[in-house]
This record gives structure tokens, C-alpha cells and sequence, in this order.
């Protein structure tokens, strides 16, 4: 049972695709950002954004990284979350680090949104690989490289 006070909802998108770390024991780490809008505006009436690093835990009885197999830069979701802090030692020094801890994600999107956006990606990049190598020169034959003497050529000895 989780402490009730303990406990936060993050509501973003996705700055990049999650990344995806597998454990000893089989279990999963996944670490993402989620760019969050702030609850006011500027003197300049502009809506500003917070980047929340988050971390998740995928038991190993779990297919693939659970729920975070299926989100992508770009998507709406909700997370239910708890504040953990690391304490450890870095070059002599102890670091204090505060860690945003999924617990539940909730996709806030319809699955149609979100695969249409993934598949445009994968679109765009696969036309900016098209173009890479449309630019790229055209290799060149290397010239075969050996210890034979064609009979035409001379030595210059003998």
C-alpha cells in the first residue's frame, strides 16, 4: 500500500521516445521526460514548459517494458507518480537526487492519434534517410589490390 500524500499526477508530452534498460534480474528500468506546461503564464502571457525526467519500474513477468512499450515522443499521457530520494557519493561528494517514480501511466490520446503520429515520424525519417543518400557520392570501385603482376606491366628489376 503506497503513501496517499506521497503521491502526484504528471500530465505531459513526451519529449523523446522512451529509453529502456533491462535489469539482472530480468526486470525493466525506464527512464523518460514528459514536457509539462506550468499552471500560469509570463509577463509576456506565454504558456512556459517544465521538463520532469521520470523513472519506471517493469516487473519482469511483464511482456516487453509493459505500457511503455506503446508510447512515443510526442504523446499525451498521465502519471501517476511518487517522489523518491537517491542518496549517493560522486567524486567525494553526496548528491541528493529527487526522482519522480511512475506508478500507473494512462494514455490520453485515442491509439489512432497516437500510431498516426509514430508512423509519420517513421515517414519523415525514412524520407531524411532517402535524401542523406541521394546526396552521398556514388562509391567507387576499388581497384583490386594484390601481389599478382599483370604480364603487360614491367618490373623494375630483372
Amino acid at each position: 500500500m503506497s503513501n496517499p500524500r506521497n503521491t502526484g499526477t504528471v500530465i505531459g508530452r513526451l519529449a523523446s521516445d522512451p529509453q529502456i534498460f533491462d535489469n539482472k534480474d530480468d526486470s525493466k528500468k525506464v527512464r523518460f521526460t514528459l514536457m509539462v506546461d506550468r499552471n500560469f503564464t509570463n509577463a509576456q502571457n506565454e504558456r512556459q514548459s517544465d521538463a520532469i525526467d521520470v523513472e519506471a519500474f517493469v516487473n519482469k513477468a511483464a511482456n516487453g517494458a509493459g505500457p511503455y512499450s506503446n508510447v512515443h515522443k510526442g504523446d499525451l499521457v498521465s502519471v501517476q507518480s511518487t517522489l523518491r530520494k537517491d542518496v549517493y557519493e560522486k567524486n567525494g561528494a553526496t548528491v541528493y537526487e529527487l526522482k519522480v517514480v511512475a506508478e500507473e501511466i494512462t494514455y490520453l490520446e485515442p491509439k489512432s492519434v497516437t500510431q498516426a503520429r509514430f508512423q509519420k515520424r517513421l515517414q519523415d525519417a525514412e524520407a531524411q534517410n532517402q535524401a542523406l543518400q541521394a546526396q552521398a557520392p556514388a562509391p567507387q570501385p576499388v581497384a583490386a589490390q594484390g601481389s599478382a603482376v599483370q604480364q603487360d606491366e614491367q618490373l623494375p628489376f630483372g
